[in-house]
């Protein structure tokens, strides 16, 4: 019979659980909770790492934990602080003892792992950032390289020039984010130093990290369980790389089946929701060891996973939808391989790595490995370092529907053969997409940025036979073989390598068909991989718009060029979002039609059709709002453009 257990900060761990006589802590009802059973938390707050002991056996039987219907429920990583003692000006320290870590002391914990670079630019040698954080009202502070400058706060870094930006000199943050800390720990305590600004912090809600993780599982194989409804904030989580251990401040940890919805996450301090993998297939082997490359160790992570039962029977298959996640260090969403088959759509994502304390390669708003058969619909991607990041074995990935603005970019796909399908989807920053992979279909969106293309001719990376886990190959990205159909690409937007550009005309010089190709490389005479690196591959291009000096695929049949400016406005009023533009009468007279798995064709390396998870076809006959799109609707994300004024609500 399934039970139904209640906590309240009201309850006591020796009662029954009851609605009556609840449970004082999440943790105690976690231990209790079998298949089947649901855990209702009351209103308050908790400050504890839930670590679920049991696994639901089914999607009809599973656990359940849920904020009760009306109350607002937060669980916290941090612990509230209030001994501190000034101890010059503005600067105030406290002791706390190292118990209150127990074996994990953020303090001590040193942010790093594969593809972690440094903390922050302009810092001194030497500098380490740690897990840890302090918050005065909820805000958190950085912390110093030094009390010295925790004494004499200086300016932070805004930018942390990445090789692909033009960007020579940092852009400072204004000057109200200079909360400091610093943290000196000893045998038995843990000093703490901060800098409050003015403010008395044994007044004042000051908090400090304290705990990994919100809500977590020790475990793998924790399947079946939902969370829904929380608030969770303030943890000390670690780097998040492809090749370590992926703990989040909520995850998963390499389990099928949890539905995480309707909640709050923030402030973790680098992955706010994990769907990765764990420690036994790797952990950070590259900057232990030093013996190989990440790029080795993520591939030999891959075949080490399918040997521990890396399937669709056993992993992934998340539904992740209507959360708020917001003010993480690395990512919103994280995930290697345990991501597959999932759904994320619906949630709203932003200020996500904005704080810039620290850069690796693995910083986006939603960063996933080995995306398969993974949905990405209807987010709301703002004021992101990086909007989405699909890396390695993005296969029957579909992203389509999403509202991205306000990132220093949109979208990266890289390494990866296809198919994958971008499609109905709003990219309103002036830096679009990294396109580091090929056999990808983009398909009516509203593109308002630029593209940077590359091959990637030194890390040959794997390929799945379709719809499952199970590895057909590996091989390089040579760049193309896209399909690129019925978008608008407005151009005007600054651009930051000479590969970024506005529209098509980087694919200038490919040929157009699979027969052509073969023929261009049949044509070098005999051989082997050589004579395919010297042809491009093919790409289908037709249906485009092409505006403000965007340009167009000198091969392009079809397609309507302006140097109009639709002056596209993303306008938030509210909880609400809406895009506004002009259109020019000429541009809705493009040749549109529905675009479908049959139009699309396969992509020609792993030879695979663009269909859905369960192999049917794909039909695109809706837009961005979900209006039916026929032969002859406009082009781009909105089915029923019209001349002249345009305005759609596009969120809220």
């Amino acid at each position: 019979m399934n039970r139904e257990f209640h906590v309240s900060v009201n309850g006591c761990d020796h009662a029954e659980g009851t609605k009556e006589n609840p449970f004082r802590t999440i943790s105690k009802a976690a231990a209790a909770a079998e298949t089947g059973d649901k855990v209702i938390v009351h209103e308050g707050e908790y400050r504890e790492w839930v670590k679920p002991a049991h696994t639901g056996y089914s999607d009809i039987s599973r656990i359940t934990y849920e904020a009760a219907e009306g109350e607002r429920v937060v669980i916290k990583g941090s612990e509230r602080i209030q001994n501190w003692e000034n101890t010059e000006g503005t600067v105030w320290k406290a002791v706390v003892p190292n118990s209150l870590f127990g074996d994990y002391n953020p303090y001590s914990e040193v942010l790093t792992g594969d593809w972690f670079l440094y903390p922050c630019i302009n810092e001194p040698e030497g500098y380490e950032i740690h897990t840890g954080d302090v918050y005065l009202n909820g805000k958190s502070f950085y912390e110093a390289s030094c009390l010295e400058d925790v004494k004499n706060p200086v300016m932070r870094t805004h930018g942390y020039n990445p090789p692909w930006t033009k960007h020579t000199e940092p852009i400072l943050r204004p000057e109200d984010t200079i909360y400091q800390w610093y943290a000196c720990v000893e045998e038995e305590n843990t000093i703490i130093y901060a800098n409050f600004q003015g403010a008395d912090p044994n007044e004042e809600l000051t908090e400090i990290n304290v705990r990994k993780c919100c809500f977590y599982p020790e475990k793998p194989g924790m399947n079946y369980i939902t969370v829904r409804g929380f608030e969770m904030a303030q943890a000390a989580c670690p780097w998040t790389p492809p090749t370590a251990d992926q703990p989040g401040l909520l995850g998963t940890h390499w389990s099928k089946g949890w539905i995480i919805e309707n909640n709050e996450i923030h402030d973790a301090k680098c992955s706010g929701i994990s769907i990765g993998k764990e420690a036994s297939t790797g952990h950070n082997l590259c900057t232990r060891r030093h013996r190989k490359p990440g790029y080795q160790y993520q591939m030999e992570a891959v075949f080490r996973a399918l040997q521990i039962g890396w399937s669709k029977e056993k992993i992934g298959s998340h539904i992740i939808r209507n959360n708020v996640i917001h003010d993480c260090g690395q990512n919103g969403v994280v995930g290697h391989m345990g991501c597959v088959f999932s759904q994320i759509t619906n949630n709203h994502i932003y200020n996500i790595a904005v704080k810039h304390e620290y850069f690796g390669y693995e910083i986006a708003g939603i960063k996933l490995h080995a995306a398969i058969d993974v949905e990405i619909s209807h987010n709301h991607i703002h004021n992101c370092t990086l909007g989405t990041w699909l890396d390695w074995q993005a296969q029957g990935t579909r992203v389509s529907s999403n509202l991205f603005y306000a990132n220093d970019r949109d979208l990266m796909v890289e390494v990866t053969h296809g198919p994958y399908m971008v499609d109905n989807n709003i990219f309103g920053s002036e830096y679009n997409f990294d396109n580091i992979a090929q056999g990808g279909a983009y398909v009516n969106n509203l593109c308002c940025g630029t593209m940077r293309r590359e091959p990637v001719l030194n890390r040959s990376t794997p390929y799945h036979f379709p719809h499952t886990t199970q590895v057909a190959g590996t091989t390089l990205v040579y760049g193309g073989d896209d399909r690129i159909y019925q978008n608008i690409f407005i151009g005007g937007a600054e651009t930051y390598t000479e590969q970024s550009v506005a529209g098509t005309t980087d694919y200038n010089g490919s040929c157009t068909s699979l027969e052509e190709y073969v023929q261009e490389v049949t044509a070098l005479g005999n051989g082997d991989v050589e004579m395919f690196e010297k042809v491009k591959q093919p790409v289908y291009i037709n249906g485009n718009a092409y505006l403000k000096g965007a340009g167009a695929f000198d091969r392009e049949k079809e397609n309507y060029i302006s140097q109009a400016d639709p002056q596209v406005k993303i306008v938030s009023e509210g909880d609400a979002v809406y895009l506004e533009m002009n259109v020019e009468k000429e541009m809705l007279s493009i040749p549109t039609e529905v675009i479908d798995t049959q139009k699309l064709g396969m992509v020609r390396l792993v030879e695979a059709p663009f269909d859905d998870p369960d192999g049917n076809p794909v039909v695109l006959d809706t837009d961005y709002l979900g209006n039916t799109r026929e032969a002859g609707s406009a082009a781009g994300a909105f089915a029923d453009l019209k001349e002249g004024f345009n305005r759609f609500r596009v969120w809220g």
